[in-house]
This record gives structure tokens, C-alpha cells and sequence, in this order.
């Protein structure tokens, strides 16, 4: 069954390499990414200490190796990074990313001391890669299960753990013809999860190397809030305004349904950050909202004056922009899931998203909370986004509570793996 999956993972692989050769982008970065890697780490390599066994290199060095998916798990190994960058400085950091948007995004993230691809996950692959690391240790963020890498990893003996993990019955470890995948998970030193349903099945599957952590992005939130950032193209358009609607990670179907709503609402404004700004998605958004809109790289102070739409065309404000409105809305939730829900209500903000959000514990928690609504159609999204600015500051007040509930994630994990290293 463990060669059927590799046969999988290669023809993934594969299939990528083929998109990049008729020119898909991201599929180009990628590809071309994770060959620069092994490239360049094998030739720092062998330009340094390539002789010295791993445990010498960690009286040296401690070189900690952290893998993100993207720019959300990236967020979450953030705290963690940034902690140990403080408080044990003779450690080297190396952060890689699968995902071409994530790289783009953190490729001179100040806190490590290399940021890469990770090449693909093939057995020889991860050798090469480990030989030119030289990892002393390794975190994998959420949902990164790379088979190839974790049991190379536990062959050489390298404590490697997973953060802010989160499992659901559904996986594929859990399924009857799931077990191969199962015993990847006992490549890990240990396992902290997200909540106590992750905890159970991972009980219940034999994987006693683990507990309750929590979410370090709520961490990673709280550092955010504490310094917001001044954008004088945003706070210019907001004027005095208390009627401002966030949109953030919008998708065209969240976008389609906001349009109408500004139409039907005139009073409100309505700054919009889409997932995607590649300029076939922006002259679809531009529109839509032709004639009300002002576009953020364009802004001035003649045209954003009577704009009641502000769309963000450029990237890495939307953390940055919700404490200028009163209501967020999450996109991607008319698709296959919503958002970053946790950005908005750590600012206090009452959060409104599409149905698809069953797989995110936070906007289940909020909801539970009473500081967000979930919507099906127009008419509840209207209903939803009146209702949530008639009363943003109780409903927001629940949000921030339902934040502040939730720290402490970073601290115990640190405390249990670096504390006393």
C-alpha cells in the first residue's frame, strides 16, 4: 500500500511538472523553486562543514528546520519562531514552504536564517535534503504529513514534532485502508493538537505522543492587534464613517453578493482585499462595482472622495486594514472554505462568511460564541451584515473574548520542547 502512495505522490509530482512546461505560473515557481533548493543548500554545504556528524553541528548551531504549507501555516509557526529568536539566539532557523504564494510572500522573513522550497517529497529527495540541512530538530505546521520526510527523519533520529495539528474522522488515517498513512504520524516525537477531538482519534489510533495545545495563530494575532499599522490611503477613505464593511480573502461569488449589497445599501462603504489580484480577477471586481469603486494603488485625493468602495490591489494589508472597519466579512466560504476568521475577531469585530466553514474549529467557535453568522444566500448575507453593524460593538465584544480564550498555545509548546534545551 506505502508503494501505491509513492506511485500517487510521482504522478503528482509529474503532473506539476507538466503544467509548468505549458507555462501555468505557480506550477513554474514551484518547480523551479524546489530545484534551487537542493542547489543551493548542497553548495552552502560543501563550501562549510559538510564533515561534521548532526550532533556536532547542534553544539554549534542548533539548526531547527520549520515547514509551512503557506502563508496561514507559516502565521501559525510565527510566535514560535519569533520566540526562539529572542529568547535562544545560537539557534539557526530555516523555514521552507510547499506553496509558491507562501514563499513569494516570506522569502525575506528577517526571523530565519533561510527560507526555501521544499523539493518534493520523494525518498531521495528527502535524503539529499537532510544531508545539505543538517536539521537538529524539525516542526511540521497543521496539515503537513510528508511521508518521505518524516520517516527519513526518524531514521536519523531527529525530534520532529507537529503544531497546532487538527484531525478530523474523514482523513485518510483513519480510514480502514488508511493504516500505511497512520504510521507516518508515529514519525513524530510528539503531536500537539488544536482540541480535544483531534486528541481522541489520535488516542483511539494508537498515537499516545501527543496533547493539547491549541492554536498558536491566536497568539500570532494578539501580537498583531497590540500594533496596528497606520494606512493612510484606507483612513482616508473611511473619513468618519462607522459604517464600514471589511471584506478579506474575497472569492468572485463573495464578491457577486457584496455588489448587490452595496447597491441595496448606501450609507455603508465597503473596503474589499481579494484572495487573488491578478488583473483578470481585478477587471472582474472593477466591474462589478464600476462607478462606486477607487482602486488602492490609484487612490488620490480627488477620486477616493466619493468612492464607497475601496478595492485593495496589492498584498499582506488585510491584518492591517480590519480595525478601520466595524464588520468583517471572510471570504471562501461559497467554496471549498472559508478564511482567516481569527485576524478580524482579535480585533474585536463581529465576522460574517459563507457555509462552507464546517473543517475551521475557530468559526465554529465563534459562532458559538455569538460573534459570527454563517449565510447561504443574499438575502441572509444582508440580513447578517445589517444585523452585525446595528450591534458590532457587544457582538465584537464577544469576539474579542472568544480571542483572548484562546491563547497560550506558543508558551506551552515552547516550554515543552526548547524550555530546558
Amino acid at each position: 500500500m506505502r508503494g501505491s502512495a509513492c506511485m500517487c505522490m510521482y504522478l503528482y509530482f509529474l503532473l506539476i511538472r507538466i503544467a509548468a512546461l505549458f507555462g501555468h505560473k505557480k506550477a513554474r515557481l514551484l518547480v523551479r523553486g524546489q530545484e534551487e533548493t537542493l542547489k543551493n543548500l548542497t553548495a552552502k554545504r560543501s563550501n562549510s562543514d559538510s564533515g561534521l556528524s548532526a550532533t556536532a553541528v547542534y553544539q554549534r548551531s542548533g539548526l531547527i528546520w520549520i515547514h509551512a504549507a503557506s502563508v496561514g501555516e507559516f502565521e501559525q509557526a510565527r510566535p514560535l519562531i519569533e520566540r526562539l529568536r529572542r529568547e535562544k539566539p545560537q539557534h539557526k532557523i530555516v523555514v521552507t514552504f510547499f506553496s509558491p504564494s507562501g514563499y513569494e510572500m516570506r522569502k525575506h522573513y528577517a526571523q530565519a536564517d533561510g527560507v526555501y522550497y521544499l523539493p518534493f517529497a520523494t525518498r531521495t529527495n528527502a535524503r539529499r535534503f537532510l544531508d545539505a540541512l543538517q536539521p537538529t530538530m524539525a516542526i511540521f505546521v497543521k496539515y503537513e504529513f510528508w511521508p518521505a520526510y518524516l520517516h527519513e527523519l526518524k531514521r536519523r533520529n531527529i525530534p520532529t514534532y507537529s503544531i497546532s495539528a487538527i484531525f478530523r474522522p474523514g482523513q485518510l488515517f483513519f480510514r480502514p485502508w488508511g493504516k500505511w498513512y497512520l504510521d507516518t504520524l508515529r514519525c513524530f516525537t510528539h503531536i500537539y493538537v488544536q482540541d480535544q477531538a483531534s486528541l481522541q482519534l489520535l488516542r483511539e489510533s494508537g498515537i499516545s505522543r501527543s496533547s493539547i495545545a491549541g492554536d498558536t495563530r491566536f497568539d500570532r494575532m494578539a501580537e498583531v492587534t497590540a500594533h496596528p499599522k497606520q494606512i493612510p490611503v484606507v483612513e482616508q477613505f473611511v473619513g468618519g464613517s462607522k459604517q464600514v464593511i471589511v471584506a478579506g480573502s474575497t472569492w468572485p461569488q463573495d464578491e457577486a453578493l457584496l455588489a448587490r449589497f452595496i447597491d441595496n445599501s448606501l450609507a455603508i462603504k465597503l473596503i474589499l482585499v481579494p484572495h487573488e489580484i491578478d488583473e483578470k480577477h481585478l477587471h472582474t471586481i472593477f466591474e462589478l462595482f464600476e462607478g462606486r469603486m477607487v482602486r488602492y494603488t490609484r487612490a488620490n485625493d480627488v477620486n477616493i472622495r466619493h468612492a464607497r468602495v475601496l478595492v485593495v490591489d496589492t498584498m499582506g494589508l488585510l491584518s492591517s486594514i480590519y480595525p478601520y472597519g466595524q464588520v468583517a466579512y471572510i471570504g471562501g466560504g461559497f467554496g471549498v472554505g472559508i478564511h482567516n476568521t481569527i485576524e478580524a475577531a482579535a480585533y474585536g469585530m463581529p465576522v460574517v462568511f459563507g457555509p462552507n466553514y464546517q473543517h475551521f474549529r475557530e468559526a465554529k467557535g465563534l459562532i458559538a460564541a455569538g460573534a459570527a453568522e454563517s449565510v447561504k444566500n443574499y438575502d441572509e448575507l444582508q440580513n447578517a451584515l445589517l444585523r452585525a453593524l446595528d450591534n458590532h460593538a457587544e457582538t465584537g465584544a464577544r469576539a474579542a473574548r472568544y480571542v483572548q480564550s484562546e491563547l497560550g498555545a506558543t508558551d506551552k509548546i515552547y516550554r515543552e520542547i526548547f524550555q530546558n534545551k
